[in-house]
């Protein structure tokens, strides 16, 4: 994988979240975008995992937590689904340990609660994991 694939990839999922959006509209619960969403994604041939579980570790334990991620897509980016009225510091916070958890070199934290996705409800983040690719 390289930082353009990558970003091509973001380039596809969030165009996938905002037909979504553009489809059922702002106000619903946050599971109804999951469905949709892993609906779009099918459709477009996008590779993903839902729900599962992230891995924990302590002191080199493996600990039962039930941490999951909304989606693992192709085995490099991570999405997050909200429905809220603002996305809060916790969250990309949440967003950012999953990555860092799930050696992820990206994540995107999708709010559906707004009016206009592409410019108020999408944030892509990156890690050292990234930083680390190939340009390519």
């Amino acid at each position: 994988m390289t930082q353009k694939k990558l970003d091509e990839l973001t380039y596809k999922i969030n165009g996938a979240a905002i037909e979504v959006h553009k489809h059922v509209g702002p106000g619903l619960l946050e599971s109804v975008y999951h469905k949709c969403l892993a609906e779009e994604l099918r459709q477009r041939n996008i590779l993903f995992h839902q729900e599962i579980r992230i891995p924990i570790l302590y002191k080199g334990i493996s600990v039962t937590a039930d941490l999951r991620v909304d989606f693992f897509i192709e085995e490099n980016v991570i999405v997050e689904i909200k429905s809220v009225s603002e996305i809060l510091p916790i969250h990309q916070a949440q967003l950012m340990t999953y990555m860092k958890l799930m050696k992820a070199p990206k994540g995107i934290l999708l709010n559906f609660n707004v009016v206009n996705l592409y410019h108020e409800g999408q944030k892509t983040f990156v890690n050292n994991y990234f930083s680390n690719l190939d340009r390519g």
